[in-house]
């Protein structure tokens, strides 16, 4: 993998990790256009590192006052909902580790969860709820929706969100959720990545993957940044247009 692979996948992954289009499933599409054959999913972890990083400074505040007003009731109570909520993709990740990892090799898969995907976006317009706070049964849908993430070509974001939406949370309140939700799962992949690495280390130079970390980071940012501006404006929607149309051609031509 040369610089400028790195950084490529690095900046796809920036943008599609917050965007509803499953930045994973770009990642496995874009190394097979570049003819890149990277063993398991170090690539996608290291640069899944870089838009978390985006994710902990835009939250910042948020974060910042969840760990100092822990013992505040309502605080309290919002990490349990987060605490819920990561427990299935975290059985998962842990559990089913090898078997995910063989989901990244296969382009069928990502063309056909994309288009998945593209249909799930379309319900966050076509479904009306009332609107309510989270609780620990949104919280665990809201978490098994992650756990579906998984497998690359299932959006993350567009996942998390639409359901959340459904289930009553106001989009903007459903992103945080969504966001904050993701960051022990992301920092758990890459410690267990970075636990591989000491025992089997990877045939990529440490270069490249701080090159993918960086560009992942600084476009994630940027991307993050837009997609709070989409969720304003009620067009979350679009993305499933676009999810379709990719599964449909990569399913074509693969």
């Amino acid at each position: 993998m040369s610089l400028f692979d790195a950084i490529m996948l690095g900046s796809i992954q920036g943008i599609t990790e917050f965007l509803p289009i499953s930045s994973s499933g770009h990642l496995v599409i874009a190394q097979s256009l570049l003819g890149l054959e990277l063993p398991g999913n170090i690539i996608e972890v290291v640069t899944h590192l870089g838009t978390l990083l985006s994710v902990i400074i835009i939250y910042r505040k948020e974060i910042i006052k969840i760990l100092l007003g822990f013992k505040e009731p309502l605080t309290k109570k919002y990490i349990i909902f987060l605490f819920i909520g990561t427990i299935p993709a975290a059985v998962i990740g842990v559990g089913a580790k090898t078997f995910i990892s063989e989901f990244f090799e296969s382009i069928k898969l990502v063309s056909v969860s994309l288009i998945f995907t593209g249909l799930i976006l379309f319900l966050s317009n076509k479904i009306k709820t009332k609107k309510s706070s989270i609780s620990i049964n949104k919280s665990l849908l809201i978490g098994l929706s992650q756990a579906l993430a998984i497998i690359p070509g299932i959006s993350r974001s567009g996942m998390t969100i639409t359901i959340g939406t459904l289930l009553g949370l106001n989009p903007k309140d459903a992103a945080k959720f969504s966001f904050l939700l993701a960051i022990p799962i992301i920092s758990g992949a890459g410690l267990i990545t970075a636990i591989d690495l000491v025992d089997q280390p990877t045939q990529i130079s440490y270069n490249i993957l701080f090159a993918a970390l960086v560009s992942s980071f600084i476009v994630g940012y940027i991307s993050l940044k837009w997609l709070l501006g989409i969720l304003e404006s009620g067009k979350l929607h679009f993305f499933g247009y676009y999810c379709i149309s990719l599964g449909i051609t990569t399913l074509m031509i693969s």
